[in-house]
């Protein structure tokens, strides 16, 4: 064969790539079956009690979100406590993570391979030069030819390295297997700017398979920042003649002077249930909430946390936010020239993360504040009854108290500990490489900030003099987990 018959059966060959490249559908449903999938009902427990109850969120922030959420989560395995007579740790305890953009990372992995992450996933990714890796396969002339596909982006490249070498090609479905905790990749839908969560709520609307979806592409998703990388793409399908919409949807459209964040819910829902809209295009999940801490709040509003405060299940709610934003040193406002097209496009997608961040967080709070004033009231109105009139019949109560924590991990936090430098964390690169000193760094970090955190000391405290058997400590009142917010 000569080589210029060898160099026209290899350019065929690449142009057939071309034509044949396309990303990964997800797959298509028949029925909805509401006692099965990856629902938090259905996840098996091994052990995980209800009455300590505990939610992390993941910021994004590329490998320096999952590193600090790796320090945190090593602390938090740490942590010995005894729970209903059992001695385990606190991370034992974590029954769901919510993740955005590179703290999906961590969270997915630790969902899939459990104690592995603390083994090898340093080495698998945060030791690793992973945009350095995504250039290798950019940069691979067969690539180019598919990169050339209307259906295959630079996105596409990223799941095949996040697939072979760091999830192991593992679904939906190896989550589902593992149990609690329940992990809630997040991004963003690009249309309606709507935060897109990789959970039966959405894949039912869809009418797709959630259980056979690929970890690495829902994580591609969570972490696909604009300009950088193209979205992923999903099919709307048809919804199964089985599917019903969640209990709430029923009547929200109604609801947007009596219950905004309802009908903002059930708005966004629409967007699925609308067939007109044949494919979902998803980006970021920062661009939406960069923090995580929505999908935790739907869940404590109306999923499956509310369900078990309603049987009083849960005893003590404790939410986690690991929050790995920066604020890198500036001068814009010191020059007259105005900023450059890449500072303006990257001010542009990233500015109103943080405002939307703190409101997260006073939304979460503000409504355990509001429970909170709520027992304590009905508790003094009981005890001025039984004062006044002790033959008095009850008055209607909750089923059980609730014991809240939320507690915040920030870099802004290091000014308050010895030997740290909070400018060398706030002024970190939001990139997928970071040198082993930085790594290093930041996962040493996240133990520091989490002990240091009041709320913190409080919940291990309370929970210490409860396995003692012990009153509980009077400087940690119910409503202490969730002071310092005002």
């Amino acid at each position: 064969m000569t080589l210029g018959v060898r160099f026209f059966m290899t350019v065929c060959a690449m142009l057939a790539c071309a034509a044949c490249a396309h990303y990964d559908v997800n797959g298509r449903t028949e029925t909805v079956q509401e006692d099965s999938g990856y629902r938090f009902d259905t996840l098996p427990q091994h052990g995980n009690s209800d009455s300590l109850f505990i939610c992390l969120s993941f910021s994004g922030g590329g490998t320096r979100a999952a590193a600090l959420a790796y320090g945190v989560m090593e602390e938090l395995k740490r942590a010995r406590v005894l729970i209903d007579g059992v001695e385990k740790s606190l991370l034992d305890e974590v029954d769901c993570i919510s993740s955005v953009s590179g703290g999906s990372f961590t969270a997915a992995y630790y969902g899939l391979f459990r104690e592995r992450l603390f083994a090898d996933f340093r080495g698998r990714f945060l030791d690793r030069n992973i945009e350095r890796a995504l250039i290798w396969r950019a940069a691979n002339p067969l690539n180019w030819f598919r990169l050339a596909s209307p259906t295959f982006g630079r996105i596409d490249l990223a799941v095949e390295l996040y697939d072979d070498e760091v999830f192991d090609h593992r679904r939906v479905a190896d989550l589902q297997r593992r149990g609690r905790p329940l992990v809630m990749i997040n991004a963003t839908n690009v249309e309606s700017g709507s935060r897109f969560s990789f959970l039966p709520l959405y894949f039912d609307a869809l009418g797709s398979d959630l259980e056979g979806y690929p970890v690495a592409r829902a994580v591609a998703a969570s972490s696909a920042f604009p300009f950088l990388l193209s979205p992923v793409t999903l099919v709307n399908y048809p919804a199964s003649k089985s599917y019903q919409p969640p209990w709430w949807y029923e009547g929200a459209a109604e609801s947007l002077h009596v219950a905004r964040y309802r009908y903002q819910a059930a708005q966004d829902l629409a967007y699925y249930l609308d067939k007109t809209n044949r494919y979902v295009h998803l980006m970021d999940g920062g661009l939406a909430d960069n923090i995580g801490v929505r999908a935790i709040y739907d869940a404590f509003a109306r999923g499956f946390i509310r369900q078990r405060i309603n049987d009083a299940r849960i005893k003590r709610l404790v939410v986690i936010v690991v929050n790995a934003r920066t604020e890198p040193q500036e001068d814009l406002g010191k020059r007259e020239s105005p900023p450059g097209l890449s500072t303006v496009a990257i001010k542009t997608a990233t500015l109103s993360m943080e405002h939307y961040s703190y409101e997260s967080i006073s939304l979460m709070v503000e409504s355990l504040q509001q429970r909170v004033r709520a027992q304590k009231d009905i508790e003094a109105c009981q005890r001025l009854i039984e004062r006044s009139c002790p033959s008095a019949p009850q008055i209607p109560a909750f089923q059980g108290t609730i014991d809240p924590y939320v507690i915040e991990i920030n870099f802004a936090g290091a000014a308050g500990l010895e030997h740290e430098d909070p400018n060398y964390y706030l002024n970190l690169p939001t990139s997928f490489t970071l040198d082993r000193t930085q790594v290093d760094k930041l996962a040493a970090i996240g133990p520091k900030l989490l002990r240091a955190s009041p709320q913190f000391r409080c919940l291990t405290q309370v929970l210490a003099a409860e396995a003692a058997g012990k009153p509980r400590p009077g400087e940690c009142p119910i409503g202490a987990g969730i002071s310092g917010y005002e």
